[in-house]
């Protein structure tokens, strides 16, 4: 247990090292104590990279409780190692159903005033089953885009009952944590289960919002022929001119050799694309929830399901196998580390930030879903460039005069 311990405590160590952004908030945050006397409420992926956001609300002064936001993405041993800082954390990996939404409840039990979820569970068993927590909530913060999509539903229907910053809208989050990371992420977590090649592969990514655009991306430079799946015209457009073959599912299925879905929607794969895909196919999901690809569906087809290898289950069908890695999860923290430390430091920082905004501006906030402000998004990317070692320009006066002005003619 000790060395286990240990172990969460040296990966925690490594993230600290390579997230300066969040570091230098920290510092702040320790000198000034904005979050003293407030609790908040984590649900996020209990790993190296979000124990040190643990540990920078927990230098502002605020008491925290933490679980998972994913069966799988849990790293025992940081949860080993939040314990001994006294930090509450019921995460547990590859809980059951059950387990998960215990672990939620027992955050809750601590009767947070501030929340960060990534998913919106939290605040989905708080609007459904913990409503009395509801008065003395000031508000949240959320981390993906399936959460802020959840969320927005909410408000369109008027059940939204304190407000919520939308953390994943923040330039320096999407920009970087969806496109950089998950790009990044989802290949090294499919690769490192494998072992396969991706060079000469076709390789088909369902979805080409900013996580889409960044496997594809990835996918390319190690050599993939690339198809691009989409329901948006203009996303359709862009994917081909990025110079990815697009197609319906039903054509992509029949020549794929791996498939990842990135929509944050359900039923992207089902039982009529299953039925066309040759044998060998790998399919994972990068989207946040398990929804994306049919496993009910491909369990009833099945013939025979065995784990072939660590995160890699075997479905056969007939005369042919279908492969699916990480039990249809979160595919870059089900079987990897998630996304690179330097993009999560922006990330993080982002929510940190928006924590003590939240606290700063209690009361004057209705019961909306908010962008994150931004000045909060521009200080993320100063700190980040002075971390890089970057400089940049600066408009001079008359410049300023120019782009603002209207009396400037040819």
């Amino acid at each position: 247990m000790k060395s286990e311990a240990r172990q969460g405590d040296l990966k925690i160590e490594w993230a600290r090292e390579h997230m300066p952004v969040l570091g230098e908030i920290r510092k702040q945050f320790d000198k000034d104590k904005p979050l003293r006397g407030h609790t908040i409420g984590m649900a996020l992926h209990v790993e190296a990279k979000t124990a040190v956001l643990v540990e920078t609300l927990a230098a502002g002064g605020a008491k925290v409780a933490i679980t998972g936001c994913n069966p799988l993405s849990t790293q025992d041993d940081v949860v080993l190692a939040l314990r001994k800082r006294d930090i509450p954390c019921y995460a547990k990996h590859d809980c059951s159903t059950e387990e998960y939404y215990h672990a939620i409840d027992e955050v809750l039990n601590h009767g947070p005033d501030v929340t960060i979820d990534d998913g919106a569970d939290l605040i989905f068993k708080i609007h459904s089953d913990r409503k009395e927590l509801i008065p003395d909530i000031i508000g949240a913060c959320e981390e993906t885009t399936t959460g802020v999509h959840r969320l927005r539903a909410m408000q369109a229907e008027g059940a939204l009952k304190f407000p919520v910053i939308a953390v994943n809208d923040a330039k320096t989050k999407y920009l970087f944590d969806n496109r950089y990371g998950t790009g990044q992420s989802t290949l090294d977590g499919i690769i490192r289960t494998t072992n396969l090649l991706i060079a000469g592969k076709n390789v088909v990514i369902a979805g080409y919002g900013w996580c889409g655009r960044g496997v594809a991306m990835r996918a390319k430079g190690h050599g993939a022929d690339v198809i691009v799946t989409e329901i948006d015209p203009v996303r359709a457009l862009e994917a081909r001119m990025d110079g990815y073959r697009v197609m319906p599912m039903k054509e992509a299925a029949k020549i794929g050799d791996i498939f990842i879905t990135t929509t944050g929607n359900i039923d992207v794969i089902t039982k009529e694309h299953f039925k066309l895909m040759k044998g060998g196919a790998v399919l994972a999901n990068a989207g946040h929830f398990d929804v994306e690809i049919n496993l009910n569906q491909l369990r009833e087809m099945a013939t025979d399901i065995r784990e072939i290898r660590a995160n890699i289950d075997e479905y056969v069908l007939g005369d042919r196998k279908l492969y699916v890695l990480g039990k249809g999860r979160l595919v870059n923290l089900a079987t990897g580390d998630g996304h690179p430390v330097e993009v999560m430091d922006m990330s993080f920082a982002n929510q940190a930030l928006c924590v003590r905004y939240i606290i700063e501006h209690r009361g004057e906030l209705e019961n909306n879903v908010y962008s994150v402000p931004q000045e909060i998004d521009e200080l993320v990317a100063r700190l980040k460039l002075k971390f890089m070692d970057i400089q940049i320009d600066q408009m001079s006066g008359e410049q300023k005069r120019y782009v603002s002005g209207w009396k400037y003619g040819t």
